[in-house]
């Protein structure tokens, strides 16, 4: 007669299948800004001095939060490091984060309300800043710990982690703590203004000192860098570079072996209402795809590609649902 599992043996079983799997899911730490965006879009082009009609939301925004909160939708253990106010808007912010799976260390800084982001949204669907970044610059070094880090796969650093100070001091020194753990360093260049503020010159720099395994760029930004270089010269900044080019998919270039690869990844165009944040969805897709190829064992350029096709079909995903309004109450 066989002999039946007690309760409790079953349940260990299920804890047991359940450690493995969440010790499987790839795993990305995210460090940068976690800010209310206020997102006004206009029925008709603005008339200065006087009124037009549209839409003004509040959603949760910062590149590196938008990052973070798409890999928890997408299973990755995603963790969020970053600053923000003593108040109802940070506590807001870190519940919605929280509520799509992802682990929130937020550092609290007193005297500093949580940062804010104005996006004025075109008939187009491109948008423009206003940047009131407030809490988000003020992350430190000191704030950081190294059990953050334990266990990633990734460190993800959008270009304004690396500007400003302290801010951009606690990115240097998050990717001290990455190697120190065996992570790969990923870092976007996210907006070519801030990160050219100083000159071309000082940006490489910049990028030289964060050393990342893999840069993530816009055609636009790449060019804004580069200057008279070819896009190909990314690879003189980490050995892997995704360039993302919107409704034409992305082109992938990497060294291997003393020799420069390219190929591209084409999507599907659609006609988006607001851009805002498709470029972290696509990131996002990209890491955790990227990560799981890799840990399945496919082949680099393979892995790559998978990566490229699920960050595409993230963003499109964002384009198509964009968040909703952010509860305060």
């Amino acid at each position: 007669m066989p002999i039946l599992p007690t309760r409790r043996a079953l349940s260990a079983r299920r804890r047991r299948r359940t450690l493995a799997s969440q010790a499987a899911r790839p795993s990305v730490v995210v460090l940068g800004d976690l800010v209310l965006d206020i997102v006004v879009t206009p029925d008709r082009a603005l008339e200065r001095g006087s009124d037009v009609t549209g839409q003004v939301r509040i959603r949760q925004g910062g590149s590196a939060a938008s990052a973070a909160r798409w890999l928890g939708r997408l299973g990755a253990r995603s963790s969020l490091i970053c600053a923000i106010g003593r108040d109802s808007p940070g506590r807001a912010l870190v519940a919605a984060l929280t509520a799509d799976g992802v682990t929130v260390h937020a550092v609290r800084v007193a005297g500093a309300r949580t940062g804010r982001i104005g996006v004025v949204v075109e008939g187009t669907g491109e948008r423009s800043f206003v940047t009131e970044r407030g809490a988000a610059l003020r992350l430190r070094p000191d704030d950081l710990r190294p059990a953050w880090f334990e266990g990633a796969g990734v460190l993800h650093l959008p270009a304004y982690s690396l500007l400003d100070q302290p801010l951009g001091d606690a990115g240097l020194a998050a990717i001290n703590h990455a190697r120190v753990a065996g992570a790969r360093v990923t870092v976007d260049l996210a907006s070519a203004a801030p990160l050219l503020a100083r000159g071309r010159d000082e940006a490489l720099l910049l990028l030289h000192r964060a050393d990342p395994d893999l840069l993530f760029s816009t055609a636009d930004e790449a060019r804004a860098l580069l200057g008279p270089r070819r896009e190909r010269d990314l690879l003189d900044l980490a050995p892997v570079a995704i360039v993302k080019r919107g409704r034409e998919g992305a082109t992938i270039l990497a060294r291997d072996a003393g020799e420069r690869l390219r190929f591209e990844v084409a999507t599907t165009p659609i006609q988006p209402s607001d851009t805002t944040g498709a470029g972290d969805a696509f990131d996002a897709g990209f890491l955790a795809g990227w990560l799981d190829a890799l840990g399945r064992g496919l082949a680099p350029v393979a892995a790559l590609q998978r990566g490229a096709l699920l960050g595409n079909r993230t963003a499109h995903r964002h384009l198509s649902s964009p968040p909703g309004e952010l509860p305060l109450g």
